[in-house]
């Protein structure tokens, strides 16, 4: 008779999973490789985030300095005023 219960088909892939780890054999250092490899990802992963952060903040402060060079040198209309008291100029004064 044949049996197909799910309890002959556990203990048969159990057997045969049994059977396949034991012939394989782990290298004696495998640890200590897969290790030193994972180390060195992470300190090159770590490296070229701290590589674009500074990229970014460079471009950032050099796209903030041109656009401060490119204010207009001359005095704005609001701050105008001669006579020394700021809050007197008015956007609605013409310049001369």
């Amino acid at each position: 008779m044949n049996d197909t219960s799910p309890d002959r088909t556990e203990r048969e892939l159990r057997e045969a999973l049994q059977a396949l780890a034991d012939g394989v054999q782990a290298a004696p250092d495998a640890y200590r490789t897969a290790r030193g490899e994972w180390l060195r990802r992470e300190r090159r992963r770590r490296l070229i985030l701290a590589v674009l952060i500074a990229i970014v903040f460079a471009v950032a402060t050099l796209i903030g300095l041109w656009v401060l060079n490119q204010a207009p040198s001359a005095p704005g209309v609001i701050f105008s005023g001669t006579d020394g008291r700021l809050g007197h100029a008015s956007l609605f004064q013409p310049h001369p």
